[in-house]
């Protein structure tokens, strides 16, 4: 049987690795994180792309298997490890909720933010997944109005990677400021895990500023 312990994150400060940095925090579970110096072109090493040919963090080995992309890994993780109750298994009745609202910031979220940073013109509602970024952003706004997190009580993957896609946006103003978007946002962030992935992050970083 293998060690479910064995987990390493391919890891650059920033970039999307943090999402999984913090998820990681949230499993509890032992992990190595191996630092990548973007500037420096070592994800596009041979070693690296033979990990991940797309040449991006993050990458996180699990029991010596490479999984990429943010919210599958996530997702992995969640249900590698169910007793971190951060997902919902088969067979239960929210589990088709939670993958759509784990999914929804790379199929939707991100795509319609980056077609308003770059001022491109709308496109058809019918060519692009997200619809229409008002619709989008309504949509959003009543996921996460109640509260606290997307299932009420439970914090899950999907307000992992969900929140994670908001903070980011309201940092670069790439969200209309909804006052259900700040409240959701400021609940997650006084989780201790994702605390203590920033506070790891903000550490490493100076690191490498004082070594060059």
């Amino acid at each position: 049987m293998s060690d479910r312990s064995e987990l390493v994150l391919y890891h650059a400060i920033p970039s999307r690795s943090s999402v999984v940095h913090w998820m990681l925090e949230e499993v509890g579970h032992p992990y190595e994180l191996r630092l990548l110096d973007l500037s420096r072109g070592e994800n596009r090493s041979a070693e690296f792309l033979a990990l991940n040919p797309m040449g991006k963090v993050p990458v996180l080995l699990h029991d010596r298997v490479a999984v990429t992309e943010a919210a599958a890994i996530c997702c992995h993780l969640a249900d590698a490890f169910p007793e971190a109750g951060l997902g919902f298994p088969v067979g239960d009745r929210r589990r088709g909720p939670y993958l759509k609202w784990l999914f929804f910031s790379p199929s939707c979220l991100e795509p319609a933010m980056t077609d308003r940073a770059l001022k491109r013109d709308a496109p058809p509602r019918a060519m692009v997944g997200y619809g229409d970024f008002e619709t989008l952003v309504g949509t959003l706004a009543a996921a996460v109005e109640e509260g606290p997190h997307l299932f009420g009580d439970p914090f899950t993957a999907a307000d992992l990677v969900l929140g994670a896609t908001l903070r980011w946006a309201m940092r670069f103003e790439l969200l209309p400021a909804v006052d259900a978007f700040a409240r959701y946002v400021e609940r997650l962030e006084a989780r201790p895990a994702l605390q203590r992935a920033e506070a790891t992050d903000a550490e490493l970083a100076n690191r490498a500023a004082e070594t060059g």
